[in-house]
C-alpha cells in the first residue's frame, strides 16, 4: 500500500493574508484541494494523510463542505517543526504496512503526475527518491568573513517534493532525535544513512509562499 503525507502548516504571513496560504483560492478553490487532486490523478487508491495545525482543521472541514470536496483522507496534527509534522503524519500509517510513503508540501499544487510517478518508481527501486530541477541563476557562497565567492551552479540543484521513501526505513529514520539540519524529509533519511536518489522534477512545481507566486498560480491553473 502506498501513502502520501501532505504537510500544510503555513500561516500566510508572507502573503500578507489572515487566511493560511494553503486555503487561499486559485481557480475557484483552495490551493490544498488542487494539491490533493494531483495525487488522486496519479493513483486513485493512494492513501492520503493531511497534516494540519489543530487550529486550522475546523476551517479545512468547512472548506471541504463548501466545495463538496469528498476525496477521502486522514488528518494528523501539525507540529512545531516540519520534522514533528511529518512524524505525526507518519504515525497514522499502521505498524507492519509495507510499501512507499511520500511527503509533499501542501502549497505545491502543480506537481505533475509524471514527476510523482518518477518519484514513486525510483523509490520502489532504491528506497529513497526526491525530485530536483537545475539551477539557472548564478550562485555565490557567503563566507563568515563577509567575503563571497562564485560556485559552479552545475554542482547544485533545487529540491522539490514529493520525497518518497520505503515505509519501514523512513519510520526508523524518524525515530532519530530532531536536529536543526533537518530542512526537509530527505535530510532526515540522509542522516539515518540512506542515499537519496534524484529524479527529474517539473518547473511548474512551485511552492506558493508569496503574492507573486499566487499570481503565477492563477496563470497555471487557468492554463490547466
Amino acid at each position: 500500500m502506498n501513502y502520501i503525507i501532505i504537510v500544510a502548516g503555513g500561516k500566510g504571513l508572507r502573503m500578507g493574508s489572515e487566511l493560511p496560504k494553503q486555503f487561499l483560492p486559485i481557480g475557484g478553490k483552495p490551493v490544498l484541494m488542487h494539491t490533493i487532486e494531483r495525487f488522486c490523478e496519479y493513483d486513485e487508491d493512494i492513501k492520503i494523510i493531511l497534516v494540519l495545525p489543530k487550529d486550522q482543521q475546523g476551517t479545512w472541514l468547512e472548506l471541504c463542505q463548501k466545495h463538496s470536496f469528498n476525496i477521502e483522507h486522514q488528518i494528523a496534527d501539525g507540529g512545531e517543526t516540519r520534522f514533528e509534522s511529518s512524524k505525526n503524519g507518519l504515525s497514522l500509517i499502521p505498524e507492519g504496512d509495507d510499501g512507499l510513503v511520500g511527503f509533499h508540501d501542501g502549497v505545491r499544487p502543480f506537481v505533475s503526475v509524471d514527476t510523482i510517478k518518477r518519484c514513486y518508481d525510483e523509490a520502489q527501486r532504491t528506497c529513497a527518491a526526491a525530485p530536483v530541477i537545475p539551477i539557472t541563476d548564478s550562485l555565490r557562497e557567503m563566507e563568515k568573513n563577509g567575503n563571497t565567492k562564485s560556485v559552479q551552479r552545475a554542482n547544485y540543484c533545487s529540491v522539490q517534493t514529493p520525497q518518497v521513501f520505503n515505509i519501514a526505513m523512513v519510520k526508523m529514520a524518524f525515530a532519530q532525535p530532531y536536529q536543526e539540519s533537518f530542512t526537509d524529509d530527505a535530510t532526515v533519511m540522509e542522516q539515518f544513512g540512506c542515499k537519496i536518489s534524484l529524479v527529474e522534477g517539473n518547473r511548474e512545481n512551485i511552492k506558493i509562499t508569496t503574492p507573486l507566486d499566487l499570481k503565477l498560480a492563477e496563470i497555471l491553473v487557468n492554463e490547466k
